[in-house]
């Protein structure tokens, strides 16, 4: 796994013979149904996407800050045994290229999005978010809801837009200094509990690959963001699948407060990345809200 796309085109034929990866992928190019992996050209550097399967409305998989495809492997092979499924790796992340002005902002993640979804020519399509991946999933729907057929948030982020702006700057400046690898490392541990220490190996190397400041530019978002405003323009259906993460009762942002319209379900004793840590109850509930897509089409 690595922060950086492999660079040449040597590289990617050496790729394209071991995963069947292209660069600028149409979509002309892979079979009806075939699991393929290959880059496009995003907004700000080149995309790294994973798809397959066929069928069905399809589903774009959108990951948490830190995260990259690889942590949603159970739900791809799941989804794809009756429906298209996508995955890709935002903008610093995984194996796609970062961006030379150092936007990460839920806003610039958004662009991404269009661009994987318009290079497969995919007109409309159920969106996945967690965590981080969350507040993307909500800020395109609201600049596209034409284009989405129903929002299924995953442990996402809340409404941070009320939060103190001077604790969020203390924060955001211990992130600039030595001490940022140790206090978003205990960051990620706190939110891995409950995680077997594969999940939590897993997690941790994903943070440890993802470039300083694409966690700090998109920390900054995150801790600004408001969902009812990202939302306004999207009518379509919601649903959230919350980890078993203990609640704190007297916190009030979080999503399916500050939206009560929005159903929810908690997957009990997993962390934060409970499609990881119990992925067959996932799918279950993750199949739920799919059927309730397929029913109102």
């Amino acid at each position: 796994m690595s922060n950086f796309p492999k660079s040449g085109y040597a590289a990617c034929l050496v790729l394209a013979l071991l995963l069947g990866c292209k660069d600028d992928f149409k979509p002309n190019q892979a079979e009806n149904n075939a699991t393929t992996q290959f880059w496009i050209k995003g907004a700000a550097g080149r995309i790294f996407v994973d798809r397959g399967g066929a069928g069905g409305v399809p589903v774009v998989i959108v990951h948490s800050l830190a995260g990259n495809t690889t942590q949603w492997q159970a739900q791809l092979d799941h989804l794809r045994k009756n429906r298209l499924a996508i995955a890709f790796d935002m903008r610093g992340h995984g194996q796609s290229e970062p961006v030379q002005n150092n936007d990460f902002s839920l806003a610039a993640m958004t662009q991404d999005v269009s661009a994987v979804v318009d290079s497969l020519g995919i007109a409309k399509f159920v969106l996945m978010g967690h965590s981080y991946g969350g507040g993307v999933i909500a800020t395109y729907a609201g600049v596209h809801p034409e284009r989405v057929a129903g929002l299924l948030f995953v442990d996402p982020i809340g409404d941070t837009s009320k939060l103190p702006r001077q604790a969020v700057e203390q924060f955001l400046s211990v992130l600039r200094t030595e001490a940022y690898a140790e206090t978003v490392e205990a960051h990620w541990r706190g939110i891995l509990l409950n995680a077997d220490s594969a999940v939590t190996q897993q997690v941790i190397a994903g943070l440890r690959e993802t470039p300083k400041e694409v966690v700090i530019s998109a920390f900054a978002s995150a801790l600004q963001f408001d969902p009812v405003a990202a939302l306004q323009s999207y009518q379509g259906p919601m649903h959230l699948i919350s980890s078993g993460l203990p609640e704190d009762p007297n916190n009030t942002s979080e999503l399916h407060q500050v939206l009560p319209h929005l159903s929810r379900v908690k997957l009990p004793e997993t962390s934060h990345w409970l499609q990881m840590d119990r992925p067959k109850e996932f799918n279950l509930r993750m199949d739920e809200f799919l059927n309730r897509i397929k029913a109102a089409e």
